[in-house]
């Protein structure tokens, strides 16, 4: 299975990006999928998941309400809308898969499948 970030880039505080995940090589549609980031200096964090029909979502504390993962089973996408960014909010996002099939899983471990991440830096 192989994931391929889009989508990030700079944006001044308040505005807004949507991040995309391309996934191919595998049946899309039974994947567990999320979103974690990693700011420089600090540990990968768990930002959003989504199980594979789309219509269960979990989303971290820091970001539920402002984010929203959704995902289109009919051309392998993922995607993150991010609204109300904050320069708090800048980091690498990483797009990732697992087979288990419980959106609760927060850890990296958790996940088997990653992407190569996108820079997203939220200036003040």
């Amino acid at each position: 299975v192989q994931l391929v970030e889009s989508g990030g880039g700079l944006v001044q505080a308040w505005g807004s990006l949507r991040l995309s995940c391309a996934v191919s090589g595998g049946t899309f549609s039974i994947l567990t999928m999320a979103w974690f980031r990693q700011a420089p200096g600090q540990e990968r964090e768990f930002v959003a998941s989504v199980n594979g029909n789309g219509d269960s979502k979990h989303y971290a504390r820091t970001v539920n309400g402002r984010f929203a993962i959704s995902r289109d089973n009919a051309n392998n996408v993922v995607h993150l809308q991010m609204n109300s960014l904050k320069p708090e909010d800048t980091a690498v996002y990483y797009c990732a898969a697992q087979r288990y099939g419980i959106i609760y899983m927060t850890t990296q471990g958790s996940y088997t499948f990653w992407g190569q991440g996108t820079q997203v830096t939220v200036s003040s």
